[in-house]
């Protein structure tokens, strides 16, 4: 049997993160394969940065916020402003 996953969040933090990556594609119309492909990032890692599971690097969320059309500190001023709602 395969391990389970995490489902709660590693943190706050990392929740808005993935909230902010989750929100982004959306809007941005894309599935989490195109913007993982886009990105060129797997789609798995994509998948739990979007939980709040994953830890990205710098590299990462530079990638990813490039993919988006943003800066990385778009991005993460995104995430930030999900923390302050919380």
């Amino acid at each position: 049997m395969p391990p389970r996953r995490e489902s709660k969040p590693r943190s706050s933090e990392h929740a808005a993160l993935g909230e902010a990556v989750r929100v982004l594609r959306v809007e941005a119309g894309l599935s989490q394969e195109a913007l993982a492909d886009a990105a060129h990032v797997h789609i798995t890692l994509l998948g739990g940065l979007e939980r709040g599971t994953g830890n990205p690097n710098y590299a990462t969320v530079v990638k990813l916020s490039r993919a988006l059309g943003l800066t990385p500190g778009a991005l993460v001023s995104r995430a930030d402003a999900l923390m302050g709602k919380r």
